[in-house]
């Protein structure tokens, strides 16, 4: 008896020609799998549609969109013991790329049917249900200036550009963090969090690689002095991603923990899965072992200190 799935679709997210991308995951799904297909609007999100689905039964729930519709459906699916199958079709793909699924829809379905699963970690913040990562600063100001016509233009190119354009109001403020057992306060230009992240979220890259199944959260802090700094260090986690070493610059920090409590003077803008929720003060809290997602082949855990700490920034630190 084939398994039951709702699929979840995103007619504009991406690039591509929507009606085609459909039949071609139909094509390829409907076979082996019992498919509900749901479309989401303007009045209907897909978190909406996820809900709903739950409470009809079925056995698996596919998202088919960028990032912002995994996120949505992610929260819907967290704690639910139904594992979600992903097929992205967005302008970054950062959540599948992370979890090694290609955006490549035949592999994706070619994932969903093989039935691998992992457990990983999801997130909150301030209570919304994050999946990839945080960004205060630099990154949301970027997103912020990312819009449809220019990421449907110019697809991941986009955000490089409105990035580059944001350098020129790079600013620092003051931000005070705070662990399970420690206060740090220091400044900076971005500090994000993350649960998962693919090398192309460069900004999170301070710790060497970012493992989503640990019960921790890593967070970097960008805290360069001037414009060409600010490149420099954008080049050097470009490096470290590629390495998977940790970082080695004065002007950006790192460290691990089960949450974070974060303030910032002046507020600064937050960005929660590539959506500008508000400004900060921000909680952030792992919540482990929350998602069961389909993935291409089980990987072997890697092992990593429960807290690596600051490299020489101007911090001070309270125990």
């Amino acid at each position: 008896m084939n398994r039951s799935a709702c699929l979840i679709f995103n007619p504009v997210a991406g690039q591509g020609n929507p009606e085609l991308e459909l039949d071609q995951i139909r094509g390829l799904l409907e076979p082996e799998i019992d498919l509900d297909i749901y479309l989401t609007t303007v009045e209907i999100d897909a978190d909406e549609l996820a809900y709903a689905a739950i409470n009809r039964g079925v056995d698996c729930i596919i998202a088919s969109g960028g990032d912002g519709t995994l996120s949505a459906v992610a929260e819907a699916v967290v704690n639910s013991n139904i594992p979600l199958g992903i097929i992205s079709r967005g302008t970054a793909n950062a959540f599948a790329s992370a979890l090694g699924i290609p955006n490549n829809i035949v592999i994706a379905c070619q994932t969903i049917l093989q039935g691998i699963t992992r457990t990983i970690d999801v997130a909150s913040c301030n209570d919304k249900i994050m999946i990839l990562l945080v960004g205060i600063g630099f990154e949301a100001d970027t997103i912020e200036r990312t819009g449809r016509e220019a990421k449907n233009r110019f697809g991941m190119l986009a955000y490089i550009l409105a990035g580059i354009q944001e350098l020129g109001n790079l600013q620092k403020f003051e931000v005070e963090i705070e662990t399970e057992d420690k206060i740090i306060t220091t400044s900076a230009s971005s500090v994000t969090v993350a649960n998962a992240a693919p090398a192309t979220s460069v900004l999170a890259q301070g710790p060497a690689g970012i493992n989503f199944d640990d019960g921790l959260l890593d967070l970097t802090i960008v805290a360069p002095e001037n414009r060409a700094g600010a490149i420099a260090a954008t080049f050097h986690l470009f490096q470290t991603a590629a390495t998977e070493t940790p970082v080695e610059r004065n002007d950006i920090g790192y460290l691990r923990a089960k949450e974070f409590k974060i303030t910032t003077n002046p507020p600064q803008k937050v960005v929660v899965d590539g959506e500008i929720i508000g400004t900060t003060p921000v909680e952030i809290k792992c919540i482990p072992k929350a998602l069961t997602v389909f993935v291409p082949s089980l990987e072997e855990k890697i092992p990593i200190e429960k807290l690596q700490g600051l490299p020489d920034l101007n911090v001070e630190i309270k125990q």
